[in-house]
């Protein structure tokens, strides 16, 4: 449980800090004032004043914000270095660049572990380095670590045979796994689960893993390739939403993620800062829909601004922005439901 808290607020902490910096920083690098820059929400556990800017840290780790000047014109104390006496560009760039900072982490996080540890690429032995909760393989007792021997009596030597036996198996045929545990020699039969998106049976396993050192250069190419692939996948899973519905079932809340950090940091601290990049990616994207009240929704009400030569009027954004609210109300009532479910039926 500790080890859970503690990545949670690893994570979301890390994230909050990377999006708010970036409204932040250019905020300030476009004159703006910016009264508080907070990480949680709640009562204030520290802060401090610095300049004209109260940097302080909340007691719930959930989320953060800049309070910057002006956001709202009625409200505006600061005159010209207010929000909304900034020129259009300013102030779409001052709402982009959280989301902006948000693809730029998952870079850093990747470029480190690059660099550090190099690229991973899966063991040529058909050693198990990582077994998939509630799939059939831990259901039958297989453990990280195991190595394979032979798969229905076919011996298998490397993790690649081990992989085109699978292929072969048909939907809703067990397969007989014998494995070396140890010293230890045992054998277990496993009903594969049919994939319908790889179109072949799974029994939840992982390859272990080699790395491949990398040089600065590679690294960064790296990094920037492998943002790049999480991005448009993560896209084409959003689209997949409209789509079909019935995806609503994978949406996971911040009971699911906490619990999926606890997970993943028992593996270690390089997964979590992979877990860490992953979420990032998806917050970029998700805060860059265009939605009112996220920073998505906000660009649009300034793209429309600059186009009009005049802001929207008071009644109409607060219409979107009511809008915008209920939509994120239903998507977090529907992870939120999945979350419990996914807790009481473990």
């Amino acid at each position: 449980m500790i080890l859970m808290i503690a990545a949670a607020v690893f994570v979301f902490g890390l994230l909050v800090l990377v999006h708010e910096w970036g409204h932040f920083i250019t905020a300030k690098m476009t004159g703006m004032r910016v009264d508080e820059f907070a990480i949680g929400f709640g009562p204030k556990l520290l802060s401090k004043k610095r300049g004209e800017t109260i940097y302080s840290l909340r007691a719930i780790p959930l989320g953060g914000f800049n309070d910057i000047a002006g956001m709202e014109p009625e409200n505006n104390t600061a005159g010209e270095r207010g929000f909304c006496a900034k020129p259009v560009l300013s102030r779409m760039i001052v709402i982009l660049a959280g989301a902006a900072m948000n693809f730029v982490l998952p870079i850093v996080l990747f470029f480190g572990i690059y660099s550090t540890l190099g690229e991973a690429q899966p063991a040529p032995e058909p050693i198990i380095g990582g077994v998939i909760e509630g799939m059939s393989a831990e259901k039958a007792g297989i453990r990280e670590g195991d190595e394979i021997l032979s798969v229905d009596g076919q011996k298998v030597t490397t993790w690649t045979e081990f992989t085109d036996k699978l292929k072969t198996v048909a939907e809703g045929q067990s397969i007989l796994l014998q494995y070396k545990r140890g010293d230890e020699i045992n054998e277990v039969t496993v009903l594969p689960t049919y994939n319908e998106q790889e179109q072949r049976v799974l029994v939840g396993v992982q390859s272990s893993l080699v790395y491949e050192e990398k040089s600065v250069p590679e690294s960064f190419t790296l990094a920037i390739d492998r943002t790049k692939e999480i991005t448009i996948l993560m896209l084409e899973s959003i689209v997949g939403l409209f789509k079909d519905p019935d995806q609503t079932e994978n949406l996971a809340g911040p009971i699911g993620i906490v619990q999926m950090s606890g997970q993943v940091a028992e593996r270690g601290f390089i997964p979590l800062l992979n877990f860490a990049a992953l979420l990032s990616i998806n917050l970029g994207i998700i805060n860059l829909l265009p939605v009112p009240v996220l920073d998505g929704g906000h660009f649009v009400n300034l793209f429309i601004e600059a186009v009009r030569g005049k802001p929207l009027g008071s009644k109409a954004v607060a219409y979107t922005q009511r809008v915008g609210i209920a939509f994120l109300l239903m998507l977090m009532l529907f992870a939120t439901k999945n979350d419990l479910v996914r807790v009481f039926t473990k």
